[in-house]
């Protein structure tokens, strides 16, 4: 597959499995436009925007002729499924996520507003969020896979691990 062919990419997947990072170096090989959704609904003091608001800015987003979205946000997801050409879902081993997301801890990120920094390693937030990760497989992975077999038209790459992202990655650089 090349990855030219899709023009509205979205990635979705639990924190810490590389959707930020992928997305990134696919803008890269695309020069796509790239929005990190959690730069796009943070407000400051870690205020979420309202559903509303959610819509609102996606609807902006997908006038663009081609583009690329990160981020999950159930309330959103069908919509951002319903518009992409190709949806990548990162389905990365809990494991690996929360070793991730523990790496990251208390660090400033690119795909966050810059008036935000990650939760600290021995938080209480750090903790929620690792438990959300945790239980991602049994509560987030088959909303997702019902999506798939919502949307069968959709282009659907179901990427496992982190060495098989980065082979696809390799692939559409040498193209």
């Amino acid at each position: 597959m090349d990855i030219h062919e899709s023009k509205k990419i979205i990635l979705i997947g639990s924190g810490g499995s590389g959707k930020s990072y992928i997305a990134k170096k696919i803008a890269q090989i695309t020069n796509y436009p790239l929005y990190h959704l959690d730069n796009e609904f943070w407000k400051p003091d870690w205020i979420m925007a309202t559903k509303e608001e959610k819509i609102k800015r996606h609807e902006e987003l997908f006038d663009g002729e081609t583009w690329i979205i990160d981020g999950n946000y159930n309330s959103t997801l069908e919509i951002r499924f319903a518009a992409a050409d190709l949806v990548v879902f990162l389905d990365v081993n809990r494991i690996v996520c929360i070793l991730s997301a523990a790496r990251r801890a208390g660090k400033k990120r690119s795909d966050l507003p810059d008036y935000l920094t990650e939760s600290k390693w021995f938080s209480k937030e750090f903790a929620q969020f690792a438990k959300w990760q945790w239980n991602y497989p049994k509560y987030d992975r088959p909303k997702i896979l019902a999506l798939r077999d919502k949307y069968p038209e959709k282009k659907f790459l179901h990427i496992k691990s982190r060495d098989e992202a980065n082979k696809l990655l390799d692939k559409w650089r040498s193209k």
